[in-house]
């Protein structure tokens, strides 16, 4: 866990310096609203789309929350965000890793650490939901905690999910919805197709919320 990969690379250290510290002015300078139960009473799964990440990295900062980090080079400068705020991570992804980060994964939220997973990530397709994040819940026996936000301020990125990059002074809207519980019996894609509906409901919920107040 924590694995780091390229410690000797002053970019990497650099440039996720400047990144948390941005993340600090971001929340400084933000009005936050967040509608439902942000931090749930033990273990949970914490769901959202990969283009929200952003800004539910700061609002879960330094709460221990483990995730899974790509191997790449890019992949880096995340780890290196994530740990110096207060995240576990391990590293692996869908195309290199992913199985043993997702048993990793299992074990962590068995060992009482709470995870955050972005179902669509890390190349979509956007909005649509990946198994992972039901077979995680699962098999540790704990809730799926979908969440959303929406940014009235923000640079839209060329990538596959247009990622919402956060500007400071703007309002945002976050969303958390109910618990969604997984059984042994359960059928994955089912569970699976009851998250993806849920994370686009709280985001056009968000977004919603967002245009009635401005």
């Amino acid at each position: 866990m924590n694995e780091l990969l390229y410690k000797n690379s002053p970019a990497h250290w650099l440039l996720s310096l400047l990144a948390r510290l941005y993340l600090r002015f971001l929340g400084l300078t933000s009005s936050v609203t967040i509608k439902g139960r942000k931090d749930h009473p033990g273990p949970a799964v914490y769901a959202l789309w990969h283009r929200q990440e952003v800004l539910m990295i700061w609002l879960h900062r330094h709460r221990g929350l483990c995730g899974m980090v790509s191997k790449s080079k890019d992949g880096e400068y995340m780890a290196r965000i994530l740990l110096g705020l207060g995240f576990n991570f391990l590293r692996g992804s869908s195309s290199s890793g992913g199985i043993m980060a997702l048993r990793g994964l299992i074990k962590a939220a068995r060992e009482g650490y709470s995870i955050a997973i972005t179902p669509d990530g890390p190349k979509g397709p956007i909005f649509k939901a990946q198994p992972g994040i039901v077979l995680i819940a699962q098999k540790a026996g704990i809730p799926i905690i979908p969440a959303a936000c929406a940014l009235s301020r923000k640079k839209i990125l060329r990538s596959w999910d247009k990622y919402q990059f956060p500007l400071p002074f703007g309002r945002i809207e976050a969303v958390y919805g109910e618990p969604i519980r997984v059984a042994e019996t359960d059928d994955i894609a089912a569970k699976t197709l009851e998250v993806e509906r849920a994370l686009n409901a709280l985001t056009e919920e968000a977004e919603r919320l967002l245009a009635a107040g401005a």
